[in-house]
């Protein structure tokens, strides 16, 4: 690929990103939960099994967040603003999924902190701290 050039799976995310603005713009309110869950569903066995637990973890931690998409991503708002989202390991063919914080998220440590971690599987201990991350960001 030459320099400059976008990948097949960034020409995917920005088409993506592009039918949500026009949605938005369409006089539809945006997308939601269902929308989200559905994603969700079309994943591949890993990733949806780390998706899901991510989808508990944020809606306990911060059950007042939309449910969306964002470059077809799972995503979740405040006051229309992505807030977090999951990237699948699929998404852009990496080998771990993602999960991640916009800059409007309260996260701030000091002048320089983490913003999106790497996911292989999500247990318990994680989720916790998931749910911890999502109820600092939204403060």
């Amino acid at each position: 690929m030459a320099q400059g050039e976008f990948t097949a799976e960034e020409r995917a995310a920005m088409k993506d990103r592009a039918k949500e603005a026009r949605a938005a713009r369409g006089g539809k309110k945006g997308y939601d939960e269902n929308d989200l869950l559905a994603k969700i569903a079309e994943m591949a066995d890993e990733d949806r099994e780390i998706a899901e637990a991510v989808h508990a973890a944020v809606k306990a931690g911060a059950p007042e967040l939309t449910s969306t998409l964002w470059y077809g991503m799972p995503a979740y708002a405040k006051d229309g603003k992505i807030l977090c989202f999951f990237q699948s390991a699929a998404k852009f063919d990496s080998r771990y999924a993602t999960f991640g914080f916009s800059d409007e998220a309260n996260i701030d440590q000091g002048p320089m902190w983490p913003t999106s971690w790497a996911l292989t599987e999500l247990t318990p201990a994680e989720e916790k701290k998931i749910v911890a991350l999502v109820k600092k960001a939204v403060r």
